[in-house]
């Protein structure tokens, strides 16, 4: 969370616990500019923006508004097969003992009903930098030190850098496709969604990620969150780097229901339902995207997917479903989120698997107890 650990998610360079108390600031009212190394305030009444210089002893400025920051000097150089040199960063949550005006977190996974989001970034050129979204959450509500789990979003990046660990795979969330990092850099665990293009913007619930990272296998509902952070992590450069706004709400008071509700089912072998089935296969393993359609007439209200895996194949972990596997018998069922088809609508979700001899793609699939088209 503070920035000793990004100097180790992004190569393992700086010995944990080596953490620097942050500095609180006041509240800002137009153009605060943060020079101090921890330097922070407050804005919008809901919303911490720090400096968070932690990898160089160079200076580095923000300038903070009513809405964002940006940076307006950026003397440290780092080394771009190491650590960046900052993280400055505007945040919900607790980071450090610094919590933000009224949050209620640190809140448990099960009782957060969504968590709606949006960022608007600025960048520029010449820069080595990445532009990150964080999510930080731990077993116990901490509002201090190392969390155990951090997400990152990463919706830009210059330059020849890259996330901790090595990639798993694709996911499709919050309608993008995204390249899965996994990874762990001593301290905590980090798994990286990257976007394969900038995004200058984005509008998204927050627990897409964190519902994917939880069938990942890396949290349970159990965990706490405990902050949501947005900024740059610059390695060298990046003067005019900005976030333009940011808002974030942790809603609570529901829970993903454990048993879907009651489906509309269409009769049995009437194909009412198509399935398209997408790999990305290597020499161990391979990652599946699934796709249904309802093809009928009637809205499927809770769905539940059946088919059989090929022998040699185990699913690790899933996303956008609930997906156990019983030898090569699969089952997947719908989230929270998901679990509506009108006539025509479609649905995805995806796994990654461990493969073991040649590579074959399963031959039906019934939803609802109705054999699916294939598509």
């Amino acid at each position: 969370m503070k920035r000793p650990l990004r100097a180790l998610a992004a190569a393992g360079l700086l010995a944990a616990g080596t953490i620097v108390a942050v500095a609180l600031g006041g509240t800002a009212s137009a153009d605060t500019q943060i020079c101090e190394q921890y330097g922070s305030t407050t804005i919008g009444g809901k919303y911490v923006v720090q400096n968070n210089r932690w990898g160089t002893s160079a200076q580095q400025c923000i300038n903070v508004t009513s809405t964002g920051f940006s940076i307006t000097r950026q003397d440290g150089v780092g080394s771009t097969s190491g650590a960046p040199v900052s993280y400055p960063s505007i945040f919900v949550g607790c980071h450090y003992t610094n919590c933000s005006p009224g949050t209620n977190l640190p809140v448990q996974v099960k009782n957060i009903s969504s968590a709606p989001g949006s960022i608007s970034y600025n960048y520029v050129s010449g820069a080595i930098y990445d532009a990150a979204y964080d999510i930080w959450l731990d077993p116990s509500p901490k509002k201090d030190g190392v969390n155990q789990m951090e997400i990152m979003i990463w919706l830009n990046r210059q330059g020849p850098i890259q996330p901790i660990g090595s990639p798993v795979g694709n996911a499709s969330i919050a309608g993008r496709t995204w390249e899965v990092w996994r990874g762990s850099n001593g301290s905590n665990n980090v798994i990286s969604y990257v976007a394969p293009s900038a995004v200058a913007s984005m509008s998204f619930d927050a627990m897409a990620f964190i519902n994917d990272t939880k069938n990942r296998g890396a949290i349970t509902s159990d965990w706490y969150l405990t902050s949501i952070q947005a900024g740059f992590e610059p390695w060298q450069g990046g003067v005019g780097l900005a976030v333009n706004s940011f808002s974030q709400s942790v809603n609570t008071g529901g829970t993903t229901p454990t048993t879907p509700p009651p489906a509309t089912t269409p009769p049995p072998g009437n194909a009412a339902c198509s399935v398209k089935y997408t790999t990305n296969v290597w020499n161990n393993g391979f990652t599946a995207d699934v796709t249904i359609t309802n093809t009928g007439s009637s809205t499927v209200n809770g769905w539940t997917l059946n088919y059989n895996l090929p022998s040699g194949q185990t699913i690790t972990g899933s996303w956008n479903a609930t997906v156990t596997q019983s030898g090569s018998a699969v089952t997947a069922r719908n989230l929270s989120y998901n679990g509506t088809l009108a006539p025509g609508a479609s649905t995805s979700f995806g796994y990654q698997a461990t493969l073991n001899g040649a590579f074959a793609t399963p031959t039906s699939f019934t939803l609802n107890g109705a054999t699916c088209a294939r598509a």
